[in-house]
């Protein structure tokens, strides 16, 4: 394979930044280093925020909207699947047109889609047009990381994705924060109108500030049967997921899914060792250190967004918490991980990826395991404990991960696989909502009757039995009006002790999906290419 040439696509008048070694700023605003890293960054922040902004959202939607918790849940999964199954195609656009077109026009749609949820009447709508979201935030994606590694000479280049993915993290980590004082003092629209004014600035700066590059053997064709493949067979195995609680994890209709999806990764993948331009070149993935950098981007956020989903129903629900003391609640998450990403990644270039990404993800493991012994009554001490430490041992892992990925793969793959480790955090946040949500929801059902019963309350008919169990799936006390206090009180504890059981199994879940992660942590390492930087730097 040969290594990519970097073309210069200057506009109108522009003129274009020499290539030089020495370091020094280029002269003017268009394809500068830094101010290239502060127009990406502020683009990055949009996709990386939604992520889990709208986490602290869902009750206020839920309620709003009258959803179910399958609804709930595809605002988040419905997201998180059109990023990951669309990031590597994206890249691949970018590399054939250009970054800088495609990071704006991801900028501009995902801005719009956001506009259309705010607007939106039913959760129909917002389910769509967060699936729109997911797909114009793929295209600028792996965009930013491709404008980065062409701007930055290699000596930098390295610092600059440090403090790309300490943006990601900021932005992933405070979205609930931020969430939760939208929700409380305007509505959970904002929380979408919010994205309206930051991408125009996106787009502003990007105008005058992006130079395009583009890769001179960029590819001319599109892997059209693998995009359908690998899309069908995601589908499949997260519908799979999400409907087995109610169709039954023994039915056939869950299994068909199931087998499905398996069948539909088989198919890509063997498609994929005889297309000529693959989706995803699988020869990526005989470096054993770069496929165990993928694997632990997809297990971290099984365990971090799939846990994440619960926290804001417990603390608000259960608790009773406000949206803004629910996001307080959970500084101590975010003040961890913005505190964390820098010492982490300075532990990294000192020590390599290996012991700091096995030791966050130890961290990981005793945090969810501890927070499966949450009750009704724990104290916010407690809680904030756990949530610290999650944060801190999630900082290395969301720092170290464009390491131990792109810094494994031969340069000329460098964009494919910078796309790659987005779809693997993005493909791990929709089957942990899955996948423990899955676990929430079986509990609660299997849970739920013997619970009322012992309470001494009315029995409940299969249909009301079925109705009350979506409610407290989410933390809600299923309580019909005019029911007598002393009822409501015994309903209530019935409900938040069921949903707190459910929580407790999906966070034990969680925790033995992290200790896995530690095992695959041990397989990484720094990679050959870790200290080369773009082809061509301005610089």
């Amino acid at each position: 394979m040969t290594s990519q040439t970097t073309i210069d696509k200057t506009g109108p008048g522009d003129k274009a930044p020499s290539a030089s070694s020495g370091g020094s700023p280029a002269s003017g605003l268009r394809g500068h280093p830094w101010f290239t890293l502060i127009t990406v960054a502020v683009g990055v922040m949009m996709v990386a925020l939604d992520g889990t902004i709208v986490a602290i959202a869902n009750p206020a939607i839920q309620s709003d909207l009258k959803a179910s918790f399958a609804d709930v849940q595809w605002i988040t999964n419905g997201y998180f699947l059109a990023l990951a199954v669309s990031l590597i195609t994206a890249g691949k656009l970018g590399d054939r047109f250009g970054h800088r077109q495609t990071f704006l026009i991801g900028v501009v749609g995902f801005a719009a889609a956001s506009g259309a949820i705010g607007m939106s009447d039913s959760i129909a709508l917002v389910v769509s047009f967060r699936v729109l979201q997911g797909l114009f935030g793929a295209l600028l994606m792996p965009a930013a990381l491709g404008l980065l590694r062409a701007t930055f000479p290699a000596e930098k280049l390295n610092m600059a994705i440090g403090i790309w993915g300490m943006v990601i993290g900021a932005s992933t980590a405070g979205g609930p924060i931020l969430g939760g004082v939208l929700v409380e003092h305007v509505n959970w629209q904002s929380v979408f109108f919010i994205n309206v004014p930051v991408g125009i600035l996106a787009v502003a700066l990007g105008v005058f500030i992006l130079l395009d590059h583009r890769a001179e053997n960029a590819p001319r064709s599109f892997d059209i049967l693998g995009i359908a493949l690998l899309s069908a067979a995601m589908f499949c195995l997260v519908w799979a997921l999400i409907k087995a609680p109610e169709w039954g994890w023994g039915s056939g209709t869950t299994w068909t899914f199931l087998l499905a999806s398996v069948v539909g990764f088989a198919l890509f993948a063997f498609w994929e060792t005889k297309v000529k331009e693959p989706l995803i070149p699988l020869a990526l993935f005989r470096s054993v250190p770069l496929s165990a950098g993928v694997v632990l981007m997809v297990l971290m956020a099984i365990a971090f967004m799939g846990g994440l989903f619960f926290v804001t129903f417990y603390l608000q629900n259960v608790h009773g918490m406000g949206p803004i003391d629910a996001g307080l609640h959970l500084l101590p998450l975010t003040g961890m991980m913005i505190v964390g990403s820098p010492l982490a990644g300075a532990m990294i270039t000192k020590l390599g990826p290996r012991v700091p990404l096995a030791g966050g993800m130890a961290a990981v493991a005793i945090a969810m395991f501890g927070m499966s012994t949450l009750d009704a009554g724990t104290g916010s001490g407690l809680m904030s404990l756990w949530f610290a430490l999650l944060g801190l041992g999630l900082a290395p892992v969301m720092v170290g991960a464009t390491e131990v990925i792109v810094g494994n793969a031969p340069m000329e793959l460098s964009g494919v696989a910078g796309g790659l480790q987005q779809a693997a955090m993005q493909i791990g946040g929709s089957l942990g909502t899955a996948v423990l949500g899955a676990v929430m929801a079986s509990k609660v059902d299997s849970d739920l009757a013997g619970n009322w019963k012992d309470a001494g309350l009315p029995p409940l008919s299969p249909a009301q039995l079925d109705q009350a169990s979506e409610a407290v799936q989410v933390g809600v006390p299923p309580v019909a009006q005019g029911t007598p206090e002393a009822v409501v009180a015994k309903i209530t504890d019935v409900a938040h002790d069921t949903f707190v059981s459910g929580m407790s199994l999906a966070s034990l879940v969680a925790a033995g999906v992290a200790v896995l992660a530690v095992l695959v942590a041990m397989l990484t390492k720094r990679g050959e290419n870790a200290e080369a930087g773009a082809g061509v730097g301005h610089i």
